[in-house]
């Protein structure tokens, strides 16, 4: 066989590169073309949203296994599991501190300095006793922290509530000062409630008191002259719907075979009055709430008060409104309307300055029998609306009409009594 003959022989044997090249590309195809969620089973791989909404305890442990995701059902199950787990965290919490306030808060707080004008010892900042020292509200707290020696059981907190309660009537520093002490204080009396998880009839008439509080310094707190008094009024109000909503919870868990609290009535009736402010009504959200409520709660009278009250106020039925609030509100129910009482005055100023013929001034005396308030506070109001009075040679005085610089007054009015409120 000559060279070029054994030559060819040897390329027909060899394979050709087309041959060669393929295997290998099969090889790979076969490689890239499984699952590639297989390719993610590796030891130190996680999901990064599993790890908030699909592992399980068991998952989280074996990071080799791959959870499945969650379905929506599954989620508001596991909600549920651990809204339920959260309650007994919180109810298995029952507090044993003899003392208003825990010994260890008691005695960082001497340290610290952080002493209360109410809780100091002789006016020590440095010292106080157990019979002074209240415990303080605490912004971030974990249950899982909580000792049972930090937390104050139900009697205790009861006497800690009287013993706040009757700094009302102190006569020895201004009243922003007293209400800011006890705003905090019962905030931090509602929390231990809410820790050991108690809902039963002494802790519903504590929360009766601490609305009681609310709603009074509703009222005191606009004759107060503090720079800082709008904060405070904003911040009470809110504590104040908060705590309602509160009570109001309690009276839903608390109710036996359609069975009512004596004072429920008087205390729903604060929820409607609240929106009497024209600046923050839900009109919607109110009529969902009245469903929610007994119907005989709903029948009451102060319930029904309040309703009609409401209902004047938005149809700016000023004369109604007046006799109406004057005759049947309670002391609390008035602590409430009392700022939208001076609103409904100047309001009925403007339809009589507007309507009323320019050449027949309108009496003072008159207006204030109108307006169920004295002369002199009409004549006040007057002023404060930006109108202009006279008074004749007979010492009369009068609101002349279709006056052109009426305005509302900005910010509180002065507080004018109502001639005629029955409380």
């Amino acid at each position: 066989m000559d060279d070029s003959t054994r030559r060819r022989q040897q390329r027909r044997n060899q394979p050709s590169s087309s041959t060669s090249s393929t295997a290998p590309t099969r090889f790979r195809s076969q490689k890239f073309s499984t699952n590639p969620t297989k390719t993610t089973q590796s030891s130190n791989f996680v999901p990064r949203s599993n790890t908030t909404t699909g592992t399980t305890r068991d998952s989280t442990r074996n990071p080799a296994h791959i959870p499945n995701w969650k379905s929506e059902a599954n989620t508001a199950t596991n909600k549920h599991e651990e809204e339920t787990e959260a309650r007994e965290d919180v109810g298995s919490i029952i507090g044993t501190c003899p003392f208003m306030c825990p010994e260890g808060e008691r005695a960082q707080r001497e340290r610290l300095r952080d002493l209360a004008v109410f809780e100091r010892l002789s006016g020590d900042p440095r010292k106080t006793s157990p019979a002074l020292a209240v415990k303080k509200f605490c912004r971030t707290i974990s249950l899982k922290y909580v000792q049972s020696s930090d937390v104050r059981p139900l009697a205790v907190l009861e006497d800690t509530l009287n013993y706040l309660l009757n700094l009302l009537d102190s006569s020895e520093h201004p009243f922003e000062v007293i209400h800011d002490f006890i705003f905090d204080r019962t905030r931090s009396i509602r929390q231990d409630l809410s820790m050991q998880n108690i809902v039963n009839e002494r802790a519903i008439h504590m929360y009766e008191k601490m609305v009681k509080f609310h709603v009074v310094s509703h009222q005191r707190l606009r004759s107060c002259s503090s720079s800082s008094i709008s904060s405070l009024q904003y911040l009470n109000l809110e504590q104040l719907t908060k705590t309602l909503t509160s009570l109001y919870i309690m009276y839903e868990a608390s109710h036996d075979n359609n069975s009512v609290y004596e004072n429920e009535a008087q205390f729903r009736s604060f929820y409607v009055l609240l929106h009497l402010d024209s600046k923050n009504q839900q009109t919607e959200s109110l009529s969902l709430w009245f469903r929610r409520v007994p119907s005989t709660i709903m029948k009451a009278k102060e319930m029904c008060f309040a309703r009609q009250v409401l209902r004047l106020h938005r149809m700016g039925n000023y004369k109604r409104f007046l006799y109406t609030v004057s005759s049947e509100a309670s002391y609390l129910q008035y602590c409430i309307i009392e700022p939208y009482v001076n609103e409904v005055r100047a309001l009925a100023i403007s339809y009589i300055n507007n309507c009323c013929y320019k050449v027949h001034p309108y009496p003072l005396e008159q207006l204030s029998k109108l307006l169920m308030m004295k002369e002199l506070d009409v004549e006040s109001l007057c002023h404060s609306c930006g109108l202009e009075t006279l008074t004749d040679n007979g010492e009369n005085k009068s609101l002349p009409m279709k006056q052109t610089t009426f305005s509302f007054p900005k910010g509180s009015l002065q507080s004018y009594k109502l001639i005629g409120l029955q409380q």
